[in-house]
């Protein structure tokens, strides 16, 4: 079986891809009092090189829950799960889409690329912080996740 948050004092690595900088404050407000390890990247090719563990990567930890914007730049959200999901030592870590977008076509995208989790991103501040702690208490304390 997994690790799991269950452990006392466990830390959850999250790997955040947002490019909007108020967007990352956010995600960083809600998780500071949180058992999160926060780490950010701003598009999906710092995403896969931190993943991968690649150049200036190459210490970076594997997260436990990977936090995903749809809208980047250079390599989009949506190219970048995909290219998760079919890589044989990535596909097995959780990816939650975290948008902006309801569109249908996103949602289903989405879930056939595999994601664990669509959220569209809600425009309250309190609400946004109370989804992502949502998110982060479930993957960290309830969810097993793989080692």
């Amino acid at each position: 079986m997994g690790s799991s948050g269950f452990e006392p004092g466990a830390v959850l690595d999250v790997l955040l891809v947002e490019d909007d900088p108020g967007d990352a404050l956010m995600v960083a407000e809600a998780l500071a009092d949180s058992p999160v390890r926060l780490h950010v990247v701003r598009d999906g090719e710092e995403a896969l090189a931190f993943l991968l563990r690649d150049a200036e990567h190459r210490d970076a930890p594997r997260p436990g829950l990977v936090l995903l914007d749809l809208n980047l730049p250079r390599l989009d959200g949506r190219e970048m799960l995909c290219q998760v999901k079919a890589h044989d030592g990535l596909r097995s870590i959780p990816v939650v889409v975290l948008t902006g977008s309801q569109a249908e076509v996103d949602v289903l995208s989405s879930y056939t690329s595999h994601a664990n989790a669509y959220l569209a991103k809600p425009s309250d501040a309190e609400e946004f912080a109370a989804v992502v702690r949502q998110v982060a208490g479930f993957f960290g304390t309830v969810a097993c996740l793989p080692g």
